[in-house]
C-alpha cells in the first residue's frame, strides 16, 4: 500500500489478467524504490530474479531452459526470446534483445526496452539462469543511451558447479 501511495495511485489493487497503461509500471517501480530506499535498478534486478526462481513461476524457468544445453547456448537463444514468450502468452511483449559475441566467453546483450532499466530485469534472469546451468558468469550493466541498454556478460567458468536438474518432460507430481 505504501508503494502505491508513493506512486500516486488511488488503489493498490491489481488484477493479474487485466491490461494497464504503460506509464503505470515506472510509477510503481519508483514507488517501491522509494519505500524500500533502494535504487530502482536493484528493484528491477530482484524482479527478474523472482520471475525465474520462485516456485510459482517454474514454467517460465522451464521455457527458458529450452534455450540451450549450456549457458552459452542459452545466451545465443535470447535473440528469439520475445517470439518464444509470445507463443506462451500472446499479449506479452518483451523488448528486442541482441547478443553480440566479442571473444571466447565475452558477450554483450543489447536491449531495446520500453521501460527504462529493463536490462536490469534481464540481468536478474541471467544470474539465475547461469546458476541453473552451473556456470560462473560476471554480469554488469554497461550503460544506456538513445533508447538502448547494454549488459556485459563474461563466462568465467562454464562448468563451475553442478547445474540444476532439467528434463524435457515435466516431472510427475
Amino acid at each position: 500500500m505504501s508503494a502505491a501511495r508513493a506512486a500516486g495511485l488511488e488503489t493498490a489493487d491489481f488484477e493479474a489478467m487485466l491490461t494497464y497503461e504503460d506509464e503505470l509500471t515506472p510509477r510503481i517501480l519508483d514507488g517501491i524504490a522509494q519505500v524500500l530506499e533502494r535504487p530502482r535498478s536493484e528493484i528491477m534486478e530482484d524482479l527478474g530474479t523472482y520471475l525465474v526462481s520462485h516456485p510459482d513461476f517454474e514454467p517460465a524457468r522451464r521455457l527458458l531452459r529450452f534455450g540451450g544445453v549450456d549457458f552459452e547456448d542459452f545466451l545465443h537463444s535470447l535473440d528469439d526470446l520475445p517470439d518464444r514468450a509470445r507463443l506462451a502468452v500472446s499479449d506479452l511483449i518483451l523488448p528486442h534483445l541482441e547478443l553480440r559475441k566479442h571473444a571466447k566467453g565475452q558477450f554483450s546483450l543489447i536491449c531495446e526496452p520500453s521501460i527504462a532499466g529493463y536490462s536490469h530485469v534481464v540481468m536478474g534472469v541471467l544470474r539465475v539462469m547461469a546458476d541453473d546451468y552451473g556456470t560462473l558468469a560476471m554480469l554488469e550493466s554497461s550503460g544506456c543511451g538513445h533508447g538502448i541498454e547494454s549488459l556485459s556478460i563474461r563466462v568465467v567458468e562454464a562448468s563451475y558447479a553442478q547445474g540444476r536438474d532439467f528434463r524435457l518432460g515435466a516431472q510427475a507430481g
